[in-house]
């Protein structure tokens, strides 16, 4: 017996005061809302409605029960009332992460415009440089900066990243300037200990070749933005993308190093557990980001092309 039936089938009787009634508002046959109420009364062993041919009475049992029911399907109403809501207009606790530097430079901003769209949504954004797990630790998106490899997220590619090889004028100056991919390897090269291979730079030549240069330095660092500090105050050359030192590269406070070679360069996705059934605030949001990032990046606005 669907139980939630034969509810609403007692419950519309009584409202109604006649299972005739009754089967009118439902669409049901007067049989069926016979069954239903009889079932129910089967399965509790109490009497719920005294019935004669001209009317109908609750009895004791009856009435208790009808007011217990009657809030059950009124919650039910109001539980489906607000699914429906929420898929239909973006709402709700959207759980975000994203890597630390692209978060605070150009993911905060985004999210800022994305409030101002949807303000029924409340964005709960962590950042890290870690790969986290989606769904083990609760995210609805993340951001990643990667050459993807197959997994079982869904990812929506968002904006192409460019890595440059950068210095000071101070420490060119100093140390002198590479000249081939090889010259590396004599210089102090601060290394971003997250990167796939930190020792490891494969350079890609103007005629497509690749070169790997073994490299090392006085200094790792978990985050892109102290390894830019230390390569501005002259510590060394780093291999960042232009979302970070963009900024540094137009103001001359770093200057690129082998500029007529490119490094192998990851994409920004946004990448989601699923795609089935989901939910707006999802959907508006990766939605969002796609259009916000399309063209060149902004970070590259004013740079040289190398490679």
């Amino acid at each position: 017996m669907d139980r939630i039936s034969a509810l609403a089938a007692f419950v519309r009787t009584v409202e109604l005061g006649s299972q005739a009634a009754a089967s009118d508002d439902l669409g049901i046959s007067r049989a069926m809302i016979g069954r239903h109420i009889q079932q129910l009364e089967d399965r509790l062993g109490v009497r719920l409605l005294n019935r004669t041919t001209r009317k109908q009475s609750l009895t004791e049992a009856g009435l208790a029960f009808f007011e217990k029911c009657s809030a059950i399907l009124e919650q039910l109403t109001e539980a489906e009332r607000a699914a429906t809501e929420l898929q239909a207009e973006p709402r709700g606790t959207l759980r975000v992460n994203g890597p630390m530097s692209f978060g605070n430079q150009h993911l905060a901003t985004a999210l800022a415009a994305y409030c101002e769209r949807h303000p029924q949504v409340k964005i709960d954004l962590v950042l890290n440089d870690r790969q986290v797990d989606l769904v083990e630790e609760g995210y609805d998106v993340a951001i990643r900066i990667a050459r993807l490899t197959d997994s079982s997220l869904i990812a929506r590619r968002l904006a192409p990243i460019r890595i440059a090889l950068c210095a000071s004028p101070d420490y060119l100056q100093r140390h002198g300037t590479p000249k081939i991919p090889a010259d590396l390897s004599s210089h102090n090269c601060l290394l971003y200990v997250y990167a796939p291979a930190p020792l490891d730079w494969v350079l890609v030549g103007p005629d497509g070749g690749e070169v790997s240069v073994r490299v090392s330095g006085t200094m790792t660092a978990n985050n892109g933005h102290a390894l830019m500090a230390a390569a501005i105050a002259g510590q060394g050359i780093i291999r960042q993308p232009t979302f970070i030192v963009g900024d540094a590269l137009r103001a001359g406070e770093l200057v690129e190093v082998l500029p007529e070679y490119a490094m192998h360069a990851p994409t920004a996705y946004a990448v989601y557990p699923h795609a089935r059934n989901l939910s707006p605030k999802v959907r508006s949001f990766v939605d969002f980001l796609a259009d916000y990032f399309k063209g060149t990046p902004s970070w590259d606005a004013g740079l040289p092309t190398t490679g």
